[in-house]
């Protein structure tokens, strides 16, 4: 199922930005924050199973909805021809404070389960939290780095 969806995000990345490198600069960060997330799943005594799926897709599902977000501003102004460091800024400007509300807002939502009687919920809150502030994270922090090594104006240009 993880593979379906990451496929899908593959694709459906690749279909909107056209550029490998565009696509590479949210899909890193998306599979770095997933790869911690099993880890965490781990130290929790969670084991992947249909139950815990949906859950974990629905983490990738809002957590590269971040990158877009950002990596779409950022492409926008590259296109045009601007700095790295200014297109950076401006994608920050337009979006960077609504992906950080959002992230903390859905984080802050389901991290309460935590205290939940019920372990399963206890651990997907736990879980869900993690992957919404790392994604996030991986937005706004990794995603920009690693734009710094494969994006410049003239390869968003091209792309």
């Amino acid at each position: 199922m993880l593979l379906w969806v990451y496929g899908a995000v593959l694709i459906l990345c690749f279909v909107t930005f056209q550029s490998w490198r565009a696509v590479v600069c949210p899909m890193l960060p998306l599979a770095l924050i997933s790869l911690l997330c099993e880890a965490l799943m781990v130290v929790l005594g969670v084991g992947v199973k249909v139950a815990t799926l949906p859950v974990i897709a629905l983490g990738v599902g809002i957590g590269v909805d971040y990158a877009l977000y950002v990596m779409s501003i950022l492409l926008a102004h590259l296109r045009r021809g601007e700095a790295l460091t200014d297109a950076f800024e401006a994608a920050l400007l337009f979006t960077g404070r609504m992906v950080m509300l959002t992230g903390v807002t859905l984080a802050v939502g389901v991290a309460v389960w935590a205290w939940s009687p019920i372990k399963f919920q206890a651990d997907m809150g736990i879980l869900l939290a993690f992957m919404f502030i790392g994604n996030m994270v991986g937005a706004l922090v990794l995603l920009p780095a690693l734009a710094h090594f494969l994006l410049r104006p003239a390869h968003a240009r091209s792309a």
